[in-house]
C-alpha cells in the first residue's frame, strides 16, 4: 500500500472515530499512535518509540513528552499531544518549548491527533522557532502535504533534506497567512500603496477608507 493509501485510511478512520474521542488519551491511542505507525515507526518498540520521556529543564523536574521518536539511538522528533480540536499555535506548546531544549531532536510537533503542527530551530539552534514551518491535517490535505510528510517517515528520514525545505516552507505559510489577513482587514500600508497605482489624488482619510473597502 502506497504512503498516501496509508494516510487515507488513516483519515477515514478518524472522520469515523473522532465525535468520541473525547480525551488526551482517547486521541494518542485512537489517532497518534497510528499516525506514528503510519510513518512506519514501531510503536511496540521503546527504542524507536519512546512514550513519556523524561525531560527535565532547569528548576521542573519529571516533565514528560508524550512520545519521542528515535532513530540510531538519537531523538529526531519529539510529539506533544493535546485533546481533538485544541489550540496548536506556538503559545500552546509550552512544554515543547522546554523539552526541545535539553534534548537533540531537531523537530517538535504538537498535535490533537487529527492536525500536526511541524516546529524546528530554523532561526537560533536548539531553540524551538515559534512560527511552525509545515502543517498536516488528516481531515484537509494535498498530495503535495502528503509528499512533504512523507520525508518524516523512517524510510526517508534524512535530517539534512528536511532542514533543507524547511525555511521555505516556514517562510512560504507565513506568507500565506500575511496575504489571507490583508484579504480579510487590508493594512493602511497595502492600501495605500495600491491606491497609489490607481489613483492621483491625495491619500486622504476618505480615500483610504473608500479604498480600503475596495
Amino acid at each position: 500500500m502506497d504512503f498516501i493509501d496509508k494516510i487515507a485510511e488513516l483519515s477515514t478512520r478518524i472522520q469515523r472515530q473522532k465525535e468520541s474521542v473525547l480525551t488526551e488519551e482517547a486521541a494518542k491511542t485512537a489517532f497518534v499512535l497510528p499516525f506514528i505507525q503510519t510513518l512506519g515507526y514501531d510503536i511496540f518498540n521503546p527504542e524507536e518509540v519512546i512514550p513519556e520521556l523524561t525531560a527535565d529543564h532547569g528548576v521542573k523536574k519529571g516533565e514528560k513528552v508524550d512520545y519521542a521518536i528515535q532513530l540510531d539511538k538519537q531523538k529526531v522528533i519529539l510529539i506533544e499531544c493535546k485533546p481533538v480540536g485544541s489550540d496548536l499555535e506556538a503559545k500552546h506548546a509550552g512544554q515543547l518549548f522546554r523539552y526541545f531544549s535539553v534534548t537533540e531532536a531537531r523537530f517538535g510537533v504538537l498535535t490533537d491527533g487529527i492536525r500536526y503542527v511541524f516546529f524546528s530551530d530554523l532561526e537560533k539552534e536548539n531553540k524551538m522557532d515559534e512560527r511552525p514551518f509545515f502543517e498536516f491535517n488528516l481531515m484537509q490535505y494535498t498530495e503535495s502535504g502528503v509528499e512533504e510528510l512523507k520525508k518524516f517517515t523512517k524510510n526517508s528520514f534524512d535530517l539534512q533534506t528536511i532542514i533543507s525545505t524547511a525555511s521555505n516552507l516556514k517562510y512560504y505559510k507565513a506568507l500565506i497567512e500575511e496575504i489571507r489577513s490583508e484579504f480579510d482587514s487590508p493594512s493602511e500600508d497595502l492600501v495605500k500603496i495600491l491606491t497609489g497605482r490607481v489613483y492621483t489624488g491625495r491619500f486622504t482619510q476618505q480615500v483610504r477608507d473608500q479604498f480600503s473597502e475596495l
